[in-house]
């Protein structure tokens, strides 16, 4: 999972995945429109400005109201049961528009579409289009097979896809923050998800078409940037091969791992800012900590997903980690970085076979670690999973829900308790807009990733400034400038 969504301790992960992000710029063109909702994590908002790219130069506009478009997408997650049926809820509400707009064109995008490929055509009658996560270069075919009289469908996985060569369209941009994706992919198998199914398997970008990308949007104005990837830690990139060296070759030229390409970022400017995510526990090394701390413009912010505090329901998580390898790393990055980078994680209740005394450790490892927020979710089976073949999904329902609730009450009390730490601080702070609630406050973000509100005096968005912390919620720091 992925953040950057306000009051994080307190919602679950079924609770964010509600509300699509919908996307919508101008751009010249012929007069076809399209919309596309992005739902799930960060990798889906911005695989929807590849997309967008793509169909610009096919002459595509696109805009923010459905009612105006000629093609919809939906850029979907299939991370969980529920985020599947939101999906299908909001298709059946598009059928209504169809109905009336006949000629309408309804394409799915991105996990979903990989994993129910064809199946959905069938399934969804509403759909005209399916198009896997490497797939979009093919979306202007697809497009003209579908005008052609046909439904069309590409969910071919590739090895070699980044998209490196294409420069994203800045969608529902605030032009302060933005994402380069920096690898597509995962190959760790945990047993509970589907990634691995839908994305394929890792290949890392060329470094150098990322630091390319980065130094175009701090010329262009942008003054952070978010690097991307299912598991970033595991980037490696060498002239050889596209994916990954191959190390048992006799000649192997320069290999570029995570800790030199948030080097080469950082390095771009030091008033551009530079964020992560999301790392894996068992990659993440102290070459990356190091950098981290080097380099002031580097935030102090880790999201470092946990799933379960217990050792056994991580074994058969399949995380390649211990409860007491987890904590070590923890204190490698307090010991590295401070007491106040921002560390987050993500927690699943109920797990198959989870017992009582496993869950609890969940609980105590919380209070070990302190999270400054967390994603929080009941354990939801996804077809083809490697636990949906091995195990039973026997916990009950009513069992999730009760100790998912006290992982929530958990996570709210320690976020309240490290916001509270802050209180009487000076923070700096990269202004990223007005306050969602007035016009006379402006927010952003500190190093650590909490969000800092505060009167907007003189200053405008895009700005550095230093504000003092007067008060906070478990959510929220409030502030002046000084």
């Amino acid at each position: 999972m992925m953040e950057l969504i306000k009051d994080l301790s307190i919602l679950t992960a079924d609770q964010q995945m509600e509300t699509p992000k919908i996307t919508g710029v101008r751009s010249s063109g012929k007069p076809k429109k399209l919309y596309i909702e992005s739902y799930g994590c960060q990798m889906n908002f911005s695989d929807s400005e590849i997309v967008a790219s793509i169909l610009q130069k096919e002459g595509f506009e696109t805009t923010s109201e459905i009612k105006e478009a000629d093609v919809v997408f939906l850029n979907t997650c299939s991370i969980r049961e529920k985020a599947e049926q939101t999906v299908r809820n909001r298709l059946t509400h598009i059928n209504g528009l169809k109905k009336n707009k006949p000629e309408l064109l309804v394409g799915v995008l991105g996990c979903m579409a990989e994993r129910l490929k064809a199946k959905f055509l069938e399934e969804e009658k509403i759909v005209d289009l399916v198009a896997g996560p490497d797939a979009y270069r093919d979306l202007p075919q697809l497009i003209a097979q579908v005008e052609d009289g046909d439904k069309a469908v590409n969910t071919i996985l590739s090895r070699e896809e980044t998209y490196a060569d294409i420069s994203p369209i800045r969608l529902n941009s605030n032009g302060v923050t933005a994402f380069i994706s920096i690898m597509r992919g995962c190959d760790n198998m945990c047993s509970f998800c589907v990634v691995p199914f839908t994305r394929g398997r890792e290949r890392s970008r060329d470094p150098e078409s990322i630091v390319t990308e980065a130094s175009d949007l701090f010329e262009k104005g942008y003054r952070e940037v978010t690097l991307l990837g299912q598991n970033v830690d595991s980037f490696k990139w060498s002239p050889d091969e596209n994916n990954k060296a191959r190390l048992e070759k006799k000649e192997v030229r320069e290999v570029i791992n995570f800790s030199q390409l948030l080097e080469k970022v950082a390095n771009i400017h030091p008033e551009l800012r530079v964020r992560f995510s999301t790392s894996h526990p068992k990659d993440i090394t102290d070459d990356v900590l190091r950098v981290m701390a080097r380099y002031d413009n580097i935030c102090k912010y880790i999201h470092l997903p946990v799933q379960s505090g217990n050792s056994s329901v991580l074994e058969r998580m399949n995380r390649g980690y211990s409860r007491e390898w987890y904590l070590e790393k923890i204190s490698r990055i307090r010991k590295i970085l401070g007491t106040e980078c921002g560390i987050s994680s993500d927690m699943i209740s109920g797990f198959c076979g989870e017992s009582e005394e496993e869950h609890r450790e969940t609980i105590s490892l919380m209070d070990r670690v302190k999270y400054d927020f967390a994603y929080m979710f009941m354990y939801s089976e996804r077809p083809g999973t490697l636990a949906e073949k091995k195990f039973n999904d026997n916990v009950p329902d009513v069992v999730k829900q009760r100790r998912l609730e006290e992982i929530i009450q958990k996570q709210n009390l320690h976020s309240l308790e490290r916001y509270q730490q802050d209180i009487g601080k000076i923070h700096n702070v990269l202004i990223e807009g007005y306050s969602k609630r007035s016009i006379n406050f402006l927010q952003g973000r500190n190093s650590a990733n909490k969000v800092i509100i505060f009167p907007k005096e003189n200053k405008t968005k895009g700005q550095y400034v230093n504000v003092r912390v007067e008060t906070c919620t478990k959510a929220t720091l409030l502030g002046k400038i000084i």
